[in-house]
């Protein structure tokens, strides 16, 4: 039961603390690697394209975003060298988006980083507690925690 000293809504604060305190190390961290112009919403974009590439219009499904904004996104990802857009060899009416060696590299990076922050909160908090944190949190979550429809959720 919450109480005056762990109201309810400090929960989902200190999870989004947590999350965008574990972004905002990542991005400066990047930067410092050579992807000074990623951002936290190009992570999701360039994880939703996949290793095989997809469409614009799946994108923004997979985002839950408008297939406008998607190609939006694409267009910015295009001019920054981390997407590239090449003929559907399965339908030459379409297009797909694929990632370039920058966006295999940022995101071969960020997984590097994300271990590497893990490991310093570990330090922190001790293996035990962290492990405990993702226990608890894997019995909490849904099973398709991993959604990277999470910039359509925040605008929707």
């Amino acid at each position: 039961m919450a109480t005056p000293e762990r109201p309810g809504f400090v929960l989902p604060l200190l999870l989004l603390a947590g999350f965008r305190t574990l972004i905002d190390d990542l991005h400066a961290e990047l930067a410092r690697q050579g992807h000074p112009e990623l951002r936290p919403a190009h992570g999701f974009v360039l994880q939703a394209v996949g290793a095989a590439g997809t469409t614009a219009s799946d994108l923004g499904q997979r985002l839950g975003v408008s297939k406008q904004a998607a190609g939006k996104t694409v267009d910015r990802l295009v001019a920054l060298g981390y997407l590239e857009r090449a003929d559907d060899p399965a339908d030459a009416r379409r297009k797909l988006v694929r990632m370039t060696a920058k966006g295999h590299d940022g995101l071969r990076r960020s997984a590097v980083v994300f271990d590497e922050l893990r490991d310093r909160w570990a330090a922190t908090l001790g293996p035990e507690r962290v492990a405990a944190i993702e226990d608890d949190l894997r019995r909490m979550v849904p099973s398709d925690v991993f959604r990277l429809d999470v910039p359509g959720w925040f605008g929707g």
